[in-house]
């Protein structure tokens, strides 16, 4: 990856964590985390990898509330940060922090029963 895509990508991280946190804080955006983000070279389309802390229910709501805000999410970005070709954004559940949770948990409970 491009130095120029990195910069891209965490640009793109900063900026909509900071609109979520923004305009949608007292909705789902609160249990939301935006782990990664990732460009195209061409700067069409762009990933954006969130994380979820609760069960399988918060997730589906997560990706109910994405299709609902994602248009409105990517204008606000938009006016923020300026690019030649600004990309279209599809929201991509990352279970990665719900995986290091239970990885956490397990070690506790190994904790646990040494004692």
């Amino acid at each position: 990856m491009s130095k120029r895509i990195s910069r891209v990508n965490e640009l793109l991280q900063r900026e909509i964590g900071e609109q979520l946190r923004r305009h949608y804080g007292g909705e789902q955006s609160v249990r939301i985390t935006i782990s990664e983000v990732s460009t195209s070279s061409d700067l069409r389309h762009c990933r954006i990898y969130y994380a979820v802390i609760g069960d399988a229910e918060r997730i589906h709501q997560s990706q109910a509330f994405f299709k609902r805000i994602g248009r409105e999410l990517r204008q606000r970005v938009m006016q923020r940060v300026t690019l030649k070709y600004f990309p279209r954004f599809e929201f991509v559940y990352d279970p990665s922090m719900q995986r290091g949770a239970e990885m956490i948990d397990l070690l506790d409970q190994l904790e646990t029963n040494d004692d």
